[in-house]
């Protein structure tokens, strides 16, 4: 039986950074997955997903060619050729990691891995087995698509964001359940392609863990791009047309009276994720587990109540981001090899590429005032910008909350172009407690999207410098 320092259970996001990481710290490191490396973040999830949106952003600049002085004709695309592309990039990036991890190193094993003691793991391949033993080990299974109990939820018009970006031939017409993440990207995605799309969703907004006010661009582009949005609904049932589409039936949360049902030729479930710890054998050789969720529960160094083993990731339950399982796998390893590193989530960026695009970190304006905290809130609009304005595409802005008497920044957000690649800068000074001073004394290039984050942090104090009062 081959025995290593670590053995990490799965290899997504979380799983083949750690064992990278530990492979570089010097620990000889197995690592276990039963599809293929990257795990659904990389092959299912936000790569190919990312992917697709940007040929749709490219095929949405080329209709809007006269902005820009410039003329098309016949414009149109290919979706097939679109699905195409995607799967190279998620093939090259694949191939990445599996060369990342040879050049380490790292010992992989193709097949599902299973706890049959608190040091053993069961590795099942189609036609055979293999045990292996680790000083230490680290559960990074992921999660999988959560499904709600509505009659007709099993037709063959229903699926999953996966068999979604598996389609080579869009639908003419989808209904997507629920408007968070996932459903207001594909929803995004789906509209420019000309894609009849409605939405429906349980709460009374879409994307209802942000402040209102970074949804509503978003929400009016989609509603001017044709999408039939329906908040504060609840499906209650879906049945088979005559044709082969989807029957979908309604009602409002509030008042419990049914609406007109829905005629889509898809329905794409996308109500949010859900720990996937079963069949890995935790629970049995004693790994505490959340009652409801059935997530690994763990301290902020990552070990479970089995100090040796540890869990990262979305198996964990918590934020279910690629970029977290990633961070919270360094932590583990370093915690591993000796080194004491806590998890801190006190600056997590969140992003969300919809039409325009939406960042977040840190405390909200919401939560500041739910908790009573003294915040300055620092705005400035894109149509303030040079490089905005130079873009064709100056909606949106960008918001910073600070504390009312050090200035210290708590949190941001962007709403507009870039918005998740700038809300890095932002990320950076919440994380080591810069003021808006510390923004505003640090000289940004010009002409950059970036000075809009200088400016908001000129309107914390005095004022945006290149915003009439």
């Amino acid at each position: 039986m081959q025995e290593f320092d670590i053995a990490v259970i799965g290899a997504g996001p979380g799983g083949y950074v750690a064992a990278i990481y530990g492979a570089r710290q010097g620990a000889k490191v197995a690592l276990i997955e039963k599809d293929k490396e990257g795990g659904t973040c990389l092959n299912r999830g936000c790569i190919p997903t990312k992917a697709l949106i940007r040929t749709t952003e490219v095929y949405k600049t080329m209709q809007e060619a006269r902005r820009y002085a410039c003329s098309a004709e016949n414009i149109d695309f290919d979706y097939a050729r679109m699905v195409s592309r995607k799967d190279r990039i998620v093939t090259g990036l694949v191939r990445g990691v599996q060369s990342l991890l040879t050049n380490n190193g790292v010992t992989t094993f193709k097949g599902l891995g299973q706890f049959v003691d608190a040091h053993t793991i069961k590795i099942q391949q189609t036609d055979s087995q293999t045990q292996i033993r680790a000083k230490h080990i680290i559960a990074a299974t992921g999660s999988q698509p959560t499904e709600l109990p509505i009659p007709g939820a099993e037709e063959s018009f229903v699926m999953g964001s996966e068999e979604a970006l598996a389609m080579t031939e869009l639908p003419k017409s989808l209904a997507i359940i629920g408007a968070g993440v996932i459903g207001m990207e594909f929803a995004s995605m789906f509209a420019r392609l000309g894609v009849e799309v409605t939405l429906l969703e349980y709460l009374d907004d879409v994307l209802a863990l942000l402040d209102r006010d970074l949804t509503q661009d978003v929400e009016r582009n989609l509603r001017m791009a044709g999408v039939k949005l329906h908040t504060g609904s609840q499906v209650t049932a879906m049945e088979k047309t005559a044709e082969g589409g989807a029957l979908i039936h309604f009602k409002n949360v509030a008042s419990g009276e049914p609406m007109p049902s829905i005629e889509a030729e898809k329905v794409l479930m996308a109500v949010g994720r859900r720990p996937f710890s079963k069949g890995l054998g935790a629970e049995e050789i004693g790994i505490e587990l959340q009652a409801r969720s059935g997530a690994i529960a763990v301290n902020d160094l990552m070990q479970t109540n089995i100090r040796h083993i540890y869990a990262i990731g979305d198996v964990t339950g918590g934020m279910m981001l690629a970029h977290v399982a990633s961070h919270q796998a360094i932590v583990a390893v370093n915690n591993i090899m000796g080194r004491e590193h806590k998890m801190d989530y006190k600056a997590v960026p969140n992003a969300i590429f919809t039409d325009p695009e939406i960042a977040s970190v840190g405390l909200s304006e919401q939560e500041a005032h739910d908790n009573e905290i003294p915040i300055r809130v620092g705005r400035f609009p894109f149509a303030g910008n040079g490089k905005a304005l130079a873009l064709g595409n100056s909606r949106g802005f960008v918001k910073l909350i600070a504390h009312k008497k050090t200035n210290v920044l708590l949190g941001g957000a962007v709403v507009g172009p870039g918005a998740t690649d700038l809300i890095s800068e932002i990320t950076l000074a919440v994380r080591h407690g810069l003021t808006a001073d510390d923004v505003t004394d640090t000289i940004h290039a010009h002409p950059t999207l970036p000075e809009a984050i200088m400016e908001a942090a000129w309107d914390v104090g005095s004022g945006a410098l290149h915003l009439a009062d």
